[in-house]
C-alpha cells in the first residue's frame, strides 16, 4: 500500500473507532463495528434476559403490534425484562397493508408499544414490511400503492412520536413490492433481512444498513441481528432527533 493511502486508511479507521460510524470506500472495503442484538415476538414468551446479556447482546426489537387489532400479549413483560437487564430496546409493527391505511396502523402502533422518547435507551419503532404470510406476496397492492401506504405510515408515525420508523425488509421483497423505491432512504434507517454471510445488495437509495437480521435462530432466543456501529452509535440512534444520515 502506498504511504499516502495507508495514512488515509488509518485515519479512517481511527475516526470510525471514535465515532462509531460505518465508513464506505467505494469498490474497496467497509470499516465498522458490529453489536449483537435480537428481535423477538410472542413466540419467545419466556426469556432469560440475564442470559441474553451474558451472551453479548446489546439491543432488542420486540414485536408490539400487527395490523390494527393485535397487540402481542408478551410485549409488556418482554419490554420490562429487557429494560431491567440494561438492553437498548424498541418495538416493531408487522404491517398488513391490505387491512387498513398506513395512518391507522401507525396510530395503533404508536399507542400500543411503538412510542419513543429521547432517553438514550429507546430505539425508534420499526415497520416490518415483508412477504404476506396470509396471502398474496404484496398484499394485492401495486408498487405505487405500496409506496403510498408506507409513506402514510411513516409520516403519521413521525407526527406521533417525532421519529421516522426504522424499515425492516428484504431486498427481494422491496424490489418486488415497491418497485425498488428510494423514497424512504433519506429518512428511515434500514433494517435488512438476509440469512447469509453478508448483507448483499441493499434496496435502492440506502447506502448502508443500520441493522441486519442475519439468522432466524442462534445461541439466544429470537432472530439474530447486528447493529452497524458501536455502542456510542447505537445510543445516538436511540437518542437522536437528527436526520437518519447524521446519526452515525
Amino acid at each position: 500500500m502506498l504511504p499516502i493511502l495507508k495514512a488515509l486508511a488509518l485515519a479512517l479507521f481511527y475516526s470510525t473507532a471514535v465515532l462509531g460510524a460505518a465508513v464506505e470506500i467505494p469498490g474497496h472495503f467497509e470499516i465498522k463495528a458490529q453489536l449483537k442484538g435480537i428481535d423477538v415476538s410472542n413466540y419467545q414468551s419466556n426469556i432469560d434476559w440475564k442470559a441474553v446479556v451474558a451472551n453479548g447482546v446489546s439491543f432488542v426489537y420486540i414485536k408490539a403490534t400487527e395490523g390494527t387489532t393485535y397487540k402481542s400479549p408478551s410485549f409488556s413483560s418482554q419490554y420490562t425484562g429487557a429494560t431491567k437487564a440494561g438492553l437498548i430496546r424498541g418495538g416493531y409493527h408487522f404491517a398488513l397493508p391490505n387491512k387498513s391505511s398506513g395512518a391507522v396502523q401507525a396510530t395503533w402502533f404508536a399507542s400500543h408499544g411503538g412510542g419513543w422518547s429521547s432517553d438514550g435507551i429507546t430505539l425508534p419503532g420499526a415497520l416490518d414490511m415483508e412477504y404476506n404470510p396470509y396471502g398474496a406476496t404484496c398484499y394485492n397492492l401495486t408498487a405505487p400503492a405500496m409506496v403510498n401506504w408506507i409513506r402514510d405510515f411513516s409520516n403519521t408515525y413521525h407526527s406521533k412520536v417525532g421519529r421516522y420508523p426504522v424499515i425492516y425488509t428484504s431486498t427481494n421483497w422491496w424490489k418486488t413490492c415497491t418497485g425498488d423505491s428510494p423514497a424512504f432512504a433519506s429518512t428511515s434507517p434500514l433494517w435488512i433481512a438476509r440469512y447469509a454471510s453478508s448483507v448483499g445488495p441493499l434496496p435502492n437509495g440506502w447506502r448502508y444498513y443500520t441493522f441486519w437480521q442475519y439468522a432466524d435462530h442462534g445461541p439466544v432466543p429470537g432472530d439474530q441481528d447486528y447493529y452497524n456501529g458501536d455502542m456510542a452509535g447505537l445510543k445516538r440512534q436511540a437518542n437522536s432527533l437528527l436526520p437518519r444520515q447524521m446519526v452515525f
